[in-house]
């Protein structure tokens, strides 16, 4: 009987074991990727002629991304890796001006961007690039930080609309 009670006892506690995380009232943990936006504006070229493809980024207040370069080897920089397509390839990729800010995790003052910021990249569309709009894929690498401690980092797919004249 006393084996009995001791068995009903057991299955009472699993039965009634707390519920697993996914029910948590914690919140997931930060990842680097939902903390900035990336918005790619449409470029217009004719074809033969060169310009600019840009996408902005908007961080979330409280944080910052890691400037490329980045300030030490281990940070991973902000980096837009945009594949070139039939008839436009990527020359160049132009960062901004980083922020020099210093927080509490770091012991030297950290290169970061924070707000609105642009990348750019320097783009051609060939002689025989066919006319209408053309969506280079990018992969835009990040790794954000708060004024504590910085995040894995981590990749998101753009798309960067290309209208060729």
């Amino acid at each position: 009987m006393k084996n009995i009670l001791v068995l009903f006892l057991c299955c009472l506690t699993i039965g009634c074991a707390k519920a697993p995380a996914e029910n948590s009232s914690e919140p997931p943990p930060i990842r680097s990727v939902d903390v900035v936006k990336a918005t790619p504006q449409q470029v217009t070229l004719a074809a033969g002629e060169s310009g600019e493809a840009v996408v902005k980024l908007e961080i979330k207040n409280g944080y910052h991304v890691n400037a490329n370069p980045p300030s030490f080897p281990y940070l991973k920089a902000t980096e837009l890796q945009i594949t070139p397509a039939e008839g436009i390839s990527v020359q160049f990729m132009k960062y901004p001006d980083p922020l020099t800010k210093k927080f509490a995790f770091a012991e030297k003052p950290l290169a970061v961007y924070e707000g609105e910021t642009t990348l750019k990249a320097s783009i051609k569309a060939e002689k025989s690039a066919k006319p209408g709009t053309h969506n280079l894929s990018a992969k835009l690498s990040v790794q954000a930080c708060d004024e504590a401690v910085c995040y894995a980092p981590g990749t998101m797919d753009v798309t960067v609309p290309v209208n060729i004249k």
